[in-house]
């Protein structure tokens, strides 16, 4: 799979039409082949190892209960939040928007400090729409406080 996926970057990044985009020795082709390049020589290692016997070692990650059930409701909730937040960053703007997306996610994973986190989602959506928009140049939408901002 990742040969087949190596391959395929390798093959869209040496076919991009860069002419337009192209300032310089490092253009929009560099990390495209640099991904294609490590994913082959990572398909490559990999298919050495199990050609060797490797199988990897078994999966000791998180500490999950795998016979509770999944917490369906935490998932809706997050789910509700994410498509509340991109149906309204149009008409509010991303402060906003995105304060209340940064909220609706801290209420949905449990935090229940109405005090606190309403300040701190604003203060992360600001400081986010702050530095996409002022310092990396990606313009978000403003709302009704694109005069303000």
């Amino acid at each position: 799979m990742l040969l087949v996926l190596g391959v395929l970057v390798l093959t869209d990044a040496l076919t991009m039409d860069v002419e337009i985009a192209q300032r310089g020795p490092v253009g929009p082709k560099t990390v495209p082949l640099v991904v294609g390049v490590g994913l082959l020589v990572i398909a490559a290692l990999l298919a050495v190892d199990v050609l060797r016997g490797g199988r990897g070692q078994a999966e000791t990650g998180e500490d999950i209960d795998l016979s509770e059930p999944a917490d369906w409701r935490t998932v809706a909730l997050l789910a509700g939040v994410f498509l509340g937040a991109a149906v309204l960053i149009d008409p509010l703007g991303f402060p906003v928007a995105g304060a209340l997306l940064f909220w609706g996610a801290a209420f949905a994973l449990g935090s229940r400090r109405f005090d606190r986190d309403p300040l701190i989602a604003a203060v992360l959506s600001l400081a986010t729409y702050a530095i996409f928009n002022n310092l990396l140049g990606v313009p978000l939408p403003g709302g009704p406080l694109m005069g303000v901002l």
